[in-house]
């Protein structure tokens, strides 16, 4: 289990295509699935983030169309980007007609146009992490300093940018080392993780006012916060990894009309989807003592705080996975989608699970496949 991206192993590794003295990896496809025509989806795009310092960041595309899954379709549609995507890829969302990827080790928000797959344009944002939208507004959480563990690491902030021009507006500084953000009314969450001074981990939420983008508060709520998710009542959800020993991996509840955690749900969270009232999630809790990962999965009903299914998978292929890294649920199928990064080393899988959790299909993905962006009709 590795606790946050920047902790990836360097490991060299020969690809098969060159372009312009820089090692890339060709584009292929395959059938994965029947052809289906989605009212409202068309497909997705799935973010592998690579291993730190091998530039091994990858989009891969999926059509319901076609039932096609083409993998690396960035460098495939962007020939004339030397490095193509770039070092580690932390998150991809889509915003409009424009898709957003974090790339983290490299510095940069790549903006692709979401029809096309090609490059718009790269925004320089230090050690850039996690994405979050409204109003005509990007909002970036970013580590600040460069990639290190280091006790005295800068405290992170957070940027604004215009969607529009794609030019940085405002930032605002937070907690040390913000990971995932959550938007609710007017004010935006940020977990913030702590995570390059371990083990003096942040244990804080920045709460941020998004009219005059400051920090308005901080909410106590545990050592090592990573992600979040807001339903539809207003709750927002976040996770602890704890602190790998005697301190516990869970999920937390804020209530955002008083900026508090009204719940600890005593649930380890490694990773989680949201979508209606049912939140989707695994767990890969590990404890540094015994150096080994607990591996579950659930689906929580966000009404009554209650899990409703102990295991999201329900046919016996849980099994087959070795490191589950990343997780989805397509908003109209209800499909469930879970990524496996094996080893983090190789090549990962992506499964499709059908609703009720019988494996739909699963075929190979890029190193660490992690985030996935459903593109809309």
């Amino acid at each position: 289990m590795r606790k946050i991206s920047y902790g990836f192993i360097l490991i060299s590794l020969l690809v098969s295509s060159c372009r312009k003295d820089e090692l890339i990896f060709a584009s292929d496809s395959s059938v994965v699935s029947i052809p289906v025509q989605l009212e409202h989806y068309q497909g997705f795009y799935l973010l592998n983030e690579g291993n730190m310092g091998m530039n091994r960041a990858t989009i891969d595309w999926f059509n319901y169309e076609t039932g096609l899954y083409t993998r690396d379709i960035f460098a495939e549609r962007n020939p004339s980007i030397p490095r193509e995507l770039g070092d580690v890829g932390n998150d991809l969302k889509i915003y409009g007609t424009k898709a957003y990827a974090t790339i983290n080790a490299s510095n940069f928000i790549e903006v692709f146009d979401v029809a096309t797959g090609k490059h718009l344009k790269q925004i320089h944002l230090p050690n850039c992490r996690s994405l979050a939208f409204a109003n005509g507004k990007a909002y970036v959480s970013s580590f600040a300093g460069k990639i290190e563990v280091n006790p005295n690491a800068e405290i992170g902030f957070v940027a604004e940018i215009d969607t529009l021009s794609l030019q940085v507006m405002r930032k605002v500084q937070v907690g040390y080392q913000p990971e995932e953000m959550a938007i609710k009314g007017n004010k935006l969450y940020v977990a913030n993780s702590g995570g390059y001074r371990e083990p003096s981990y942040d244990t804080t939420v920045s709460v941020v006012d998004l009219t005059t983008f400051t920090e308005v508060k901080k909410i106590e709520v545990a050592p090592n916060l990573h992600r979040m998710q807001v339903d539809r009542r207003g709750d927002v959800y976040v996770s602890s990894r704890g602190n790998y020993r005697e301190i516990p991996p869970n999920l937390y509840v804020i209530d955002t009309a008083t900026d508090e955690v009204k719940q600890r749900l005593n649930i380890p969270v490694s990773n989680m989807t949201m979508d209606e009232d049912k939140l989707y999630y695994y767990a890969n809790a590990y404890q540094a003592n015994t150096n080994a990962n607990e591996v579950s999965f659930g689906i929580l009903d966000t009404a009554t705080k209650q899990v409703i299914r102990p295991a999201i998978i329900t046919d016996g292929t849980a099994q087959q996975i070795l490191l589950p890294y990343g997780i989805a649920v397509n908003p109209e199928t209800k499909e469930i989608y879970i990524t496996d990064a094996q080893d983090y080393i190789g090549t990962g899988y992506i499964y499709c699970y059908a609703p009720d959790g019988t494996l739909k299909w699963k075929t190979t993905a890029g190193n660490i496949p992690a985030h996935i962006a459903f593109i809309t009709q």
